[in-house]
């Protein structure tokens, strides 16, 4: 398994990883949101991307969009939104999931391992089988801040903040508290990247296996790189650039 390391200084943000080799721009970028967001959280990123010569494709799933219905919204219907974009796209595909969109972009490796050059965890990672992202009931709000782990909201000012809280769209039941399916083992063959922002990869790679507590298959994927980029949970607000080089990378292979 190969590392790498993003970081920053006392001079600000600055990336010491391997510049990212030329490829060709029309590699898809599909761009999976985590809980409560959209499309929209990618902006930064995106335009980044974009910029440097890639063909982004962000994506609201079900249910995540302001004024969607949630009611009977499953994590089958989110995958196969998912699936659906890369079966009308040509070519193979740079998959990237972030938080709980990382368990959904693990089961589209499932069902599409094939479609998939390479996929890009953020902060997250594929899940076992019978996994469950929230045990519980009902749909899931954004919680307070308080509630929420100080490690996850570094680098994020109360704009910043303010912006996220007002966009935020619940989780529909069904996604939060239903169980992945994943039975393909194809899919554990498919090279990945993980990105390490609000963990790092020393400490993630000790609990990077089935059960209690990330129920991952991270530990048995047989392509992997890790990649270090110490900020909070949400990188794609608080170092949108320095992600989109480790995402342009993970493109070039």
């Amino acid at each position: 398994m190969d590392e790498e390391q993003v970081g920053t200084g006392a001079g600000g943000a600055h990336e010491t990883a391997s510049a990212p080799r030329a490829v060709a721009a029309a590699t898809p970028v599909v761009l999976v949101p985590g809980f409560w967001l959209g499309a929209w959280a990618w902006d930064a990123v995106a335009d980044a991307l974009r910029d440097a010569g890639f063909d982004p494709r962000p994506v609201t799933l079900p249910g995540q969009a302001p004024g969607d219905p949630r009611d009977g919204v499953t994590r089958e219907q989110q995958v196969g939104a998912v699936v659906a974009l890369l079966d009308e796209l040509d070519g193979p595909v740079l998959l990237v999931g972030h938080s709980g969109g990382g368990a959904v972009v693990g089961e589209v490796v499932d069902r599409r391992p094939e479609r998939v050059a390479r996929v890009v965890y953020v902060d997250s990672g594929p899940l076992e089988d019978g996994a469950v992202l929230a045990p519980g009931d009902g749909d899931v709000p954004l919680p307070p801040w308080s509630e929420v782990e100080a490690s996850s909201l570094v680098d994020l000012d109360d704009a910043a903040l303010a912006v996220f809280r007002e966009r935020a769209v619940p989780v529909p039941a069904l996604v939060a508290h239903g169980p992945v399916h994943v039975s393909d083992p194809r899919r554990l063959s498919v090279p990945a990247t993980v990105v390490c922002t609000s963990i790092s990869s020393e400490v993630l790679r000790t609990i990077a296996h089935h059960g209690p507590p990330l129920h991952t298959e991270l530990g048995d994927l047989a392509d992997v790189t890790y990649v270090d980029l110490p900020t909070g949970h949400w990188p794609m607000f608080s170092r949108p650039a320095e992600l989109a080089r480790v995402i342009a990378a993970a493109v070039a292979g």
